[in-house]
């Protein structure tokens, strides 16, 4: 895995997708939170974004250069080699 002192650039952007994801959880609750009309849609559109963040992080966490845009649509699909726990 990329670490911070070796590939600095890389874990800056892993940190970003780790921070945005909580971020945007953070937003997710609160909208669930305030809004009496919260749908499924809603529901998918925030989990999706959320996902695609997650999905980013664990599939760029040994990449030591810079994501292309080719790249970062297959690094956002869920990985292939994470099981889900719990």
């Amino acid at each position: 895995m990329i670490n911070e002192r070796n590939n600095p650039v890389e874990w800056s952007m892993l940190i970003y997708e780790l921070d945005d994801a909580r971020e945007h959880l953070e937003t997710l609750l609160r909208e669930m939170s305030d809004a009496d009309d919260f749908t499924d849609g809603d529901l998918a559109v925030h989990l999706g974004h959320i996902f695609a963040h997650l999905n980013r992080a664990w599939n760029t966490r040994n990449l030591e250069s810079e994501l292309t845009s080719d790249q970062t649509d297959a690094a956002s699909q869920f990985p292939t080699d994470l099981k889900p726990i719990g």
